[in-house]
């Protein structure tokens, strides 16, 4: 017990139930955008704030129903049926439980954010074209493009007296709430969400006005729903389709795991995250949610990055959050009942746009140029008109086409590591740094002492892309006092200048 009662508990006390408040509504919302009943969300934030918090290799990241992966899961349930999404993630998270354990999780860092944000910008499109039906009360399409050709039928044949013009209040309120309380809410009151808020207004104009419109529909013994996957759908798991979709679940909920992983610890300076426990960690959380009928998971920026600026300082609170759920569904159950599901399409709809900001293709536009930015738009395009896993591959080989003729002209990385006992530690970089070697800088880096100056040799550096500097200047930005950068290479040279910039250095004459 001691582990989970440390002497920070007066701070992730409080952080937990500021987390849980943010989860609830997100878990029943992703479940219903993913086309399954909103308890199978709510298993998963059990399971992720309770089993997976306290195995993650991220102490302060949490986990739980992801809005990225709601596309793929409404897909695979509409094409291949509900019963098989438990086979699948328990299948999904065996492979990876495997990576883990075979230490590939570094390699799930190399992916060129271009590619990673562009994806999750088309996923936010989805997930506001297909939302835009279920705020007017209706269902969703089975595409995007389909999703989009419908939205005049949703929203331009209204009046007053209809069902649909109800739903469509409810969600305006609810957004109007959500964002409007970000917007102007005190100080005092910074932690209190905005989807809380949004959820609470959106279920206050519909009962005191007294609309008719859909509610969420939750058993009253919600834990009483969990069950085995049936024994004749593991028989299906040496489908090629099958096998596609186990496949294309456990590559993006690794990545998207441990990118905002990544994230989170560019938040605080706490314990770095270890990869390769935090993928484990994510793979057990996913086979439990299969057998237990759950939603995949994945760990969220949304509900992380609450969690650190809520004050968490250890693992404890994401545990408690996930207890907080527990209680919550054991005890109270009939107040989920009252929420609209306009409410919840409503907050879906806030996190679908913020996805889909350009504001990444923004700044990698002004950092390296429009090939990146381009690379994020085509993925993006690529994701909304085909399927993710098409958008991605596009991103990817396209990434791989950028890299291609440095690597040809100016050959692969060489890294000489630092030598520890030298009064500057100096690491070598000569060749061309591409995303495909990431792993291999990212662990000479981290082999670099801390708290003493330190050198890097780029005289020899042809080429640096976009991925290995954000990587570099993630590294650097967490460097203990005394951890002087210099970067030495001719200052006319392009790759100097941009890993001096990467890392706030000074750039030295070579």
């Amino acid at each position: 017990m001691t582990r989970l009662l440390p002497a920070s508990l007066a701070r992730d006390l409080p952080a937990s139930f500021v987390v849980f408040l943010v989860a609830l509504p997100l878990c029943m919302g992703i479940a219903l955008a993913s086309g399954v009943p909103p308890e199978r969300g709510l298993i998963t934030g059990i399971v992720g704030g309770i089993v997976v918090g306290l195995l993650a290799g991220s102490p302060l990241q949490v986990s739980g129903p992801a809005a990225g992966l709601a596309v793929i899961v409404f897909e695979f349930v509409r094409t291949h049926g509900l019963g098989m999404l438990g086979p699948v993630l328990v299948a999904a998270g065996v492979i990876q439980i495997a990576a883990g354990l075979m230490r590939v999780g570094g390699w799930f860092r190399a992916i060129s954010p271009a590619v990673v944000h562009g994806m999750l910008a088309g996923i936010g499109v989805l997930i506001v074209l297909a939302q835009l039906h279920v705020i007017s009360d209706g269902s969703p399409r089975a595409s995007g493009l389909e999703n989009l050709q419908a939205i005049p039928e949703a929203f331009f044949d209204l009046d007053n007296g209809s069902p649909s013009f109800a739903a469509n209040l409810v969600g305006l309120v609810t957004i109007v709430g959500m964002i409007g309380w970000e917007t102007v809410r005190p100080a005092r009151l910074r932690l209190v969400p905005g989807a809380l808020i949004g959820v609470l207004a959106g279920t206050l104009a519909a009962s005191l006005g007294g609309l008719a419109v859909k509610r969420v529909e939750v058993p009253d013994a919600i834990l009483s729903t969990l069950a085995l996957p049936a024994a004749g759908d593991w028989s299906r798991l040496a489908e090629p389709g099958i096998i596609a979709a186990v496949l294309t679940l456990a590559v993006i909920a690794s990545a998207e795991s441990l990118l905002s992983a990544a994230a989170v610890d560019r938040m605080h300076d706490g314990p770095r995250t270890q990869y390769n426990r935090e993928l484990g960690a994510q793979g057990i959380g996913n086979v439990l949610c299969g057998l237990l009928g759950g939603l995949p998971m994945t760990g969220v920026i949304v509900r992380s990055s609450a969690n650190v600026q809520a004050g968490a300082r250890s693992r404890a609170s994401t545990v408690l959050h996930g207890l907080w759920i527990l209680a919550f569904v054991a005890v109270l159950p009939g107040i989920l009942q009252l929420v609209p599901t306009a409410a919840l399409a409503g907050i879906l709809v806030v996190t679908g746009w913020r996805l889909a900001s350009p504001a990444h293709a923004l700044h990698l536009k002004a950092r390296y140029g429009l090939v990146p930015a381009g690379i994020w738009l085509v993925t993006l395009v690529m994701v909304v008109a085909t399927d993710l896993l098409t958008g991605v591959l596009t991103g990817l080989v396209l990434s791989l086409l950028q890299v291609l003729p440095p690597i040809l002209r100016k050959g692969l990385l060489r890294i000489e590591p630092p030598q520890q006992a030298a009064p500057v530690p100096e690491l070598r970089l000569s060749g061309s740094a591409t995303f495909l070697q990431l792993p291999k800088l990212t662990e000479a880096l981290e082999q670099a002492p801390g708290g003493r100056p330190i050198r890097i040799a780029a005289d020899d550096l042809r080429h640096i892309d976009h991925t290995c500097l954000e990587m570099v200047g993630d590294w650097a930005s967490r460097q203990v006092a005394g951890s002087r950068i210099e970067v030495v290479g001719r200052p006319d040279a392009p790759a100097p200048k941009e890993l001096a910039r990467a890392v706030k250095g000074t750039l030295v004459p070579a």
